[in-house]
């Protein structure tokens, strides 16, 4: 790190941290950037160094000066907690890594029923072909979720909250009773980041993200961190040197080059999407906002115990109205995109429906819903946008 930095990590704000943790410019020869360090083979100086595996880089797939830079900043994030981050080149690739880390065949896992689709999938698919069991529950549950547990239950995966129905887990109590019974608490915090909830802080073993999000921030690379405590670390780390799992060079210093704005964007996506929560909260064309720092919201008193902020990730549920009215509106927004995964600077707008996929609880939200994610442009236009979809959704009724 800069010697000129003054207070120590531990005593500066998170934003301060975001900016200069993983930097020694010294090593870096005065740049204020780490090199990008595409290798792969690392040379030892001699015989004896090369039989005890002597020096601070062993091989590319293991770390590089670029990877140690990210991961000392996604540690000074996390906080205390945090024993280690892994790096993975995808989101999904940190979920599938974090769950083949702490599963076994014969064992038991209990995820909750919001969570991400691709979670359903790896666990209904290749944990299936391993003999792994998994249950699902009602995100609300709490401290309910005692009576699930069996004698293999080893973990215990949330989300919160999740990223379409955004329904808020107490992780506090299912930590609580997840640790009394040896399992572990596995939480996937892309929605907030550790920037604003530090779930390693709330009883959580291990904290993922899909980096390709709001760390990225850009809409241009694929990417996952997994963030572990000191009892879970170790077992995380074997598991990706087993599989191999790394992230490409580019992509890591892109996900650096996130990391030191991630604090003005965040706060810039948070202000915005409340604004337009709040917003269309308003509309006659909307039944319900579901955005867990809306005041109105049923998780809002968790949110408000266990985060420093939001995302500008939420939904709506549109009164009752047909499809091609629904298609009408988004065929008549401009300002809003449509497309998968969110994160980045733009807005981005999808329809969704969660009950396909639902098992533990019934998804019925009484009308259409739309999966919004509001950018860096500004609110006024983005009303605006939204405006005309809305027109031309009652011009198709």
């Amino acid at each position: 790190m800069d010697s000129s930095q003054g207070d120590a990590p531990s005593q500066q704000h998170a934003d301060t941290r975001l900016v200069t943790s993983g930097r020694d410019t010294k090593a870096q020869k005065g740049f204020v950037n780490p090199p990008v360090v595409h290798g792969s083979t690392v040379l030892y100086p001699t015989a004896e160094d090369l039989h005890a595996h002597r020096g601070e880089f062993q091989y590319g797939r293991h770390g590089t000066p670029t990877t140690k830079a990210l991961q000392e900043t996604l540690m000074a994030l996390e906080g205390p907690q945090c024993a280690g981050v892994g790096l993975a080149p995808s989101g999904l690739a940190a979920i599938s890594t974090t769950l083949l880390s702490v599963l076994k065949a014969g064992d038991h896992l209990l995820v909750c029923d919001n969570v991400y689709r691709p979670s359903r999938n790896f666990c209904n698919g290749l944990l299936v072909r391993y003999g792994v069991e998994t249950t699902y529950f009602d995100p609300l549950i709490g401290a309910g979720i005692a009576a699930l547990f069996k004698s293999k239950t080893r973990a215990v995966l949330v989300e919160a909250p999740g990223s379409q129905s955004f329904e808020m887990p107490d992780i506090r109590a299912i930590a609580d009773v997840a640790h009394a019974r040896g399992a572990l608490v596995i939480d996937d915090n892309t929605w907030a980041t550790p920037l604003y909830h530090r779930s390693l802080d709330q009883g959580v073993d291990i904290s993922m993200q899909a980096a390709t999000k709001y760390v990225g921030g850009h809409s241009d690379i694929m990417f996952g961190t997994i963030s572990a405590n000191a009892k879970a670390w170790p077992l995380v780390a074997e598991t990706i040197r087993l599989l191999g799992v790394c992230a490409g060079p580019d992509d890591v210093f892109l996900a650096l080059r996130g990391m030191r704005t991630l604090s003005v964007r965040l706060a810039q996506h948070y202000r915005s999407g409340l604004d337009m929560a709040r917003w269309l909260a308003t509309r006659p064309e909307v039944a319900r906002v579901l955005h867990p720092a809306l005041e109105t919201d049923p998780g809002h008193a968790i949110w408000k115990r266990d985060f420093t902020g939001a995302s500008g990730l939420f939904s709506i549920v549109l009164k009752p109205a047909p499809q091609k009215a629904v298609d009408a509106m988004l065929d008549a927004v401009k300002l809003f995109g449509m497309g998968y995964s969110w994160g980045g600077f733009e807005s981005l707008v999808i329809p969704f429906d969660c009950d396909s996929y639902r098992t533990a609880t019934k998804w019925s939200p009484g009308g259409p819903t739309l999966r919004l994610h509001i950018g860096l442009e500004n609110v006024d236009d983005l009303k605006a946008d939204l405006d005309r979809g809305f027109a031309a959704l009652k011009a198709a009724m």
